[in-house]
């Protein structure tokens, strides 16, 4: 295996807005830990990103804390990765200003997260409008190679290359030009109603609920109203997309068999998959509660991991305010 400094640098960042769900972990958040030690790991907390939408102080705070908690839960390795939280690196913004005046507005109006908004007849805030910006400066003041991201989000990889161009066309190359990572197989995650799973629908698994919590989703899969002994097709059945994200073999042949030549409720597949479900997550469960009783392992941690980004990216931006002609 290389040395760690000689890996290339991958980076994930998700937003503190809510409770995280199995899209969530599936889509992006477990993709980021299984690359922990084949690259050089960063993952940051976007509280930055989660102000365009969440105003409240307390509610943030909170979602920031329960995030950090998540990761640590699901397996982030601080020897592997370095964790930090976006507000802790100044010069992320001042490099999104820099960025700014190099990009035009009919350019941002492009952005799917924009156009969504005007299209239902909603302002949007200058900060959503700018959000692509922000989010290129994450990505490429640590020098990203790959960025894991679902389908959704390949638009603003894109956006970060673009921008990435731009500058070192005008100023001399200094940025890398990051590509997008997505693991295929996990690239959408159905929902309880069929849809994507996506908080916005209201159809989603929390991944840390409470057991009552997560049996009300799960009991509230949509299906058609084939009866137990009809013969069903697995691949076009909610539960059973969820099943194989979570069911082990032979025990997944063994639901598939009952939808083929019939016999498998519904009812009793959700039930398989709830008690599949909860023990998938005990462990992440026991680890979360071990870091939410030591606070100041918590605190270590991320100390730690914004101390050394804060050290790649500072040496990052003196490179590029002399690049700029600010110094």
């Amino acid at each position: 295996m290389k040395d760690f400094n000689e890996k290339k640098i991958a980076l994930s960042g998700i937003k503190p807005t809510g409770r995280p769900h199995l899209g969530n972990y599936f889509g992006m958040m477990k993709p980021t830990i299984d690359i922990q030690g084949d690259f050089k790991m960063y993952i940051f907390i976007a509280d930055f990103h989660a102000i365009t939408t969440m105003q409240n102080k307390d509610e943030l705070k909170l979602s920031i804390y329960n995030l950090i908690l998540d990761y640590l839960a699901i397996g982030l390795d601080q020897e592997k990765t370095l964790f930090y939280r976006q507000s802790s690196i100044p010069e992320v913004t001042e490099l999104s200003w820099i960025f700014n005046c190099l990009v035009t507005v009919p350019w941002l109006e492009r952005a799917h997260a924009f156009k969504d908004r005007v299209s239902k007849g909603i302002e949007a805030s200058v900060g959503l409008f700018d959000y692509p910006v922000l989010m290129a400066a994450d990505i490429l003041l640590p020098m990203a190679d790959i960025v894991p991201v679902g389908r959704d989000q390949i638009q603003h990889v894109e956006m970060a290359r673009e921008i990435s161009r731009k500058f070192n066309n005008i100023y001399g190359k200094f940025f890398k030009e990051p590509r997008e990572y997505i693991k295929e197989e996990v690239a959408t995650i159905i929902g309880t109603d069929g849809q994507k799973m996506s908080k916005s629908y209201g159809n989603t698994i929390p991944l840390f609920g409470t057991d009552k919590e997560i049996k009300k989703a799960i009991m509230g899969i949509v299906t058609d109203s084939k009866k137990p002994d009809e013969v069903k097709n697995p691949d076009e059945c909610n539960i059973f997309a969820l099943h194989k994200l979570i069911t082990k073999e032979p025990q997944l042949s063994e639901i598939k068999k009952g939808y083929e030549y019939g016999g498998l409720s519904y009812g009793e597949s959700k039930k398989i998959l709830l008690e599949n479900y909860l023990e998938f997550i005990r462990p992440m469960r026991e680890k979360r509660k071990y870091y939410e009783d030591n606070p100041g392992i918590v605190r270590q941690i991320l100390d730690e991991g914004e101390r050394n980004i804060k050290k790649i990216v500072k040496e990052n931006m003196k490179e590029v305010r002399k690049l700029v002609g600010l110094t």
